[in-house]
């Protein structure tokens, strides 16, 4: 199949499956294989997922815990493979995908965003040259030459959102973005992702926050037991949801102070 050249990303009849076993040990295996007892049981994550995002999209990829949002997200990451099916991307990719994700416990907050931009595709002349922008977002003042280690969440996510966020991407993917940290920095993170949005890269962006999904994406992506439910207009997909149906007609104006829902609290 042929795709135009403003398709961003692909994901054809996609599947994920892992592996649950019930005991640590081999002891304990053996006893239970004995017994007559399962050992371990198969998990599918993602079932027979298909879709297209075209270039400068904003996708909302919504869905209860467990649905498979993440692993969904890790595989057009590239840092998991699907089971069956294929997944293709245009361009560069970049993003949070995990709170903490790519930094070493060990090194500092400096030696960190060195690391962490050469893992998401970044030189180190294009790292040096965005370094004090990137310090200046996340904030993290004089814990700069400390070891991440002794970080707080809060401040492991400040500082992986403004590495990722100044990637120049093609695509960038957004989960767990607002998951831990202030109400301040939770809207300066939207406020860079709507700049993201606004220069015309494809947005991908995890969230239970029907706020906003609504605010920053024009597309629902809704996965139920690993499958798409739906896919469509923002509105419908919150409603599709059952998510703040009270609101979905009352949006607050462009100029209105973000609220608690709209902040949200991302998985």
């Amino acid at each position: 199949m042929t795709y135009s050249d403003t398709t961003s990303i692909v994901v054809d009849n996609v599947t994920k499956d892992f592996t649950l076993r019930y005991h640590r040990t081999f002891k304990q295996m053996s006893v239970a294989m004995l017994k007559g007892r399962e050992i371990s049981d198969t998990f599918q994550a993602i079932d027979g997922v298909s879709f297209t995002v075209e270039q400068g999209e904003s996708i909302g990829l919504m869905g209860l815990n467990g649905s498979g949002k993440s692993t969904l997200l890790k595989m057009i990451n590239g840092v998991m493979k699907p089971d069956t099916g294929q997944i293709l991307t245009r361009g560069r990719i970049a993003g949070l995908i995990a709170t903490g994700a790519g930094f070493h416990p060990q090194l500092s907050g400096r030696e960190n965003v060195y690391l962490n931009a050469a893992i998401l595709g970044m030189g180190e002349k294009e790292t040096e040259a965005k370094f004090d922008e990137i310090i200046e977002f996340a904030g993290i003042g004089r814990f700069l030459d400390t070891p991440v280690g002794n970080y707080s969440s809060g401040m492991y996510a400040r500082l992986g959102f403004s590495v990722a966020v100044h990637v120049d991407s093609d695509i960038f993917l957004a989960d767990e973005v607002l998951a831990v940290g202030d109400r301040p920095f939770k809207k300066k993170c939207l406020e860079k992702m709507q700049e993201v949005r606004e220069s015309g890269r494809t947005l991908f962006y995890v969230s239970h926050a029907a706020g906003s999904v609504r605010k920053m994406c024009d597309r629902v992506i809704v996965l139920e037991n690993g499958r798409v439910g739906f896919d469509g207009d923002v509105n419908e997909g919150i409603r599709y949801l059952k998510y703040d149906d009270d609101k979905v007609e009352n949006e607050p104006d462009e100029n209105d102070e973000m609220d608690d829902e709209e902040l949200g609290a991302d998985i």
